[in-house]
């Protein structure tokens, strides 16, 4: 789970610069309704540290300063390798729920 997280993470990301409460709400509104901010925010960390997004602060209307996140030239590719490899699974996985080879 965490590996698909990741990949809708970036794509969130991809479309826009955007902050975590924002991804969490996303990801709630398309399916994802376990995460919540606690399990967001290391797998934000952990792309951060790899490279696959950065993260600026810039002031909030509503309180302290955000943290907002874009994705790098690194992530960009991360994220095309990860559709890819997506389509591929999803195509085997439906094969097989479909009734598959015999």
């Amino acid at each position: 789970m965490k590996g698909i997280l990741e990949g809708c993470i970036l794509k969130i990301i991809e479309s826009r610069e955007t902050y975590g409460y924002d991804i969490v709400s996303q990801l709630q509104d398309n399916g994802f309704t376990e995460v919540r901010e606690g399990t967001l925010y290391p797998l934000l960390l952990r792309l951060e540290k790899k490279g696959l997004i950065t993260a600026t602060y810039k002031p909030s209307p509503l309180g302290p300063s955000r943290k907002y996140y874009t994705l790098t030239g690194e992530g960009h590719g991360y994220l095309n390798d990860f559709g890819t490899v997506w389509q591929e699974i999803s195509k085997s996985v439906n094969h097989i729920f479909e009734g598959g080879k015999s």
